[in-house]
């Protein structure tokens, strides 16, 4: 994954579902919801019968932040729900996890990335 999209973190020696939980325990850490999951290899799987590895989109939100953002710009609805990705790259886990202007929580360590969405909110 490019790392001109967000900013990814690691979790060396986490499996993909404990890497899941700990992005989404995360991301309530800081006040984000998970309003969606896409699993994007059993979307593959289904519609073109391709294998690909474990991908996970959450689609999150942070309820006073959007509120924020939609009252400064209502165009930025287009950009809701934040998308935080969590994958397997190269038989390793990773989540991804949506940010605000913040760092990173100190529950999601090594082995599993997180995408920061910068456009989440209004500064």
């Amino acid at each position: 994954m490019n790392p001109s999209y967000g900013i990814t973190r690691e979790l060396p020696d986490t499996d993909f579902d404990t890497a899941v939980q700990r992005a989404t325990a995360a991301l309530k850490e800081e006040g984000f919801g998970v309003l969606t999951e896409i699993d994007v290899r059993a979307t593959l799987k289904k519609k073109l019968d391709v294998d690909f590895p474990p991908y996970l989109i959450l689609g999150t939100c942070n309820p006073p932040f959007a509120h924020q953002a939609l009252m400064a710009e209502p165009g930025i609805g287009l950009l809701l729900p934040c998308n935080v990705i969590v994958a397997a790259r190269e038989g390793v886990a990773r989540p991804c996890r949506p940010s605000i202007p913040s760092r990173p929580s100190r529950s999601c360590r090594p082995k599993a990335w997180m995408i920061w969405r910068r456009k989440c909110a209004a500064d």
